[in-house]
Parts: structure tokens; C-alpha cells; sequence
């Protein structure tokens, strides 16, 4: 449980798992239920990179995994992600509560070498994503 007492709900934890070994879909985005006392899927799919970014509401925080892959001299790689989107223009109380409630997401999502924190679409790019993805590889 989060310092904000939300749970992560267990349907979001076999999304994950389903992401991670079945490669159902590559991406994954969470938000918290309506009396925001769980973290829930709000949907996931197999989109592009820019294609899945594209779809982030601009004024509401979310959560999201994405499978991301990309190529290096030695072939191609994937690295699993952990975003944050927290947009500088959402409401000060949801982003609040996103922000004391991520840890216990990021606790139960095992196997996530990258972690970005968003506030504006550069700091989520393609390009910066890769740049830190290519730097753990």
C-alpha cells in the first residue's frame, strides 16, 4: 500500500506479468479508480511508441509500462519502462495523489530497469527514451 493508502489492484499486477512473459501487449497504462483508492489498467495494447505517448491525456496523470524496443550495433534490444506522466497543467490534488501512490506500483512491477518521470512531451520523447534506454543496455 501507498503512503496515500491506494492499492495496486490485483488485475493490474497479471497485466503486468502478461506484458512481461506472454508479450500480450507491449504497453500498459494505470490510473487510479474512480474513489481513488486503487491503481487500476485503463487500457494496454501493442501501439508504437509515439502512437501510445500520442494517447496520455495532456491534463490528467497517469502510469504506464511500455515494452520499448530499439537497435543497437549488437542488434535489437528491449527494455521495459516505467513512466510517470504528470503534466505540469494537471490539477494540483491529482497530482498529489499520483505522486504518494507510485511506490507501491513500482514495488509490485518486478523487472523494470527504467523508470521516467514526464511533465511535458519532450521529457517523454522517443528520443529521450531511448537515449536512457541505450545508456543501461
Amino acid at each position: 500500500m501507498a503512503t496515500s493508502g491506494v492499492r495496486v489492484n490485483d488485475k493490474s499486477l497479471t497485466a503486468f506479468q502478461e506484458l512481461k512473459l506472454r508479450k500480450k501487449h507491449n504497453f500498459i497504462v494505470y490510473t487510479l479508480n474512480n474513489d481513488n483508492t486503487e491503481i487500476i489498467v485503463e487500457r494496454s495494447g501493442t501501439e508504437k511508441y509515439p502512437e501510445f505517448i500520442a494517447t496520455l491525456p495532456r491534463t490528467e496523470c497517469r502510469y504506464a509500462v511500455y515494452d520499448f524496443q530499439f537497435d543497437t550495433k549488437d542488434g535489437v534490444r528491449n527494455k521495459i519502462i516505467f513512466l510517470t506522466w504528470s503534466p505540469d497543467i494537471a490539477k494540483i490534488k491529482n497530482k498529489m495523489l499520483f505522486s504518494t501512490s507510485k511506490d507501491a506500483l513500482r514495488r509490485a512491477l518486478v523487472g523494470v530497469p527504467i523508470e521516467i518521470q514526464g511533465t511535458d512531451p519532450d521529457e517523454i520523447s522517443y528520443e529521450t527514451v531511448l537515449e536512457k534506454a541505450s545508456r543501461t543496455h
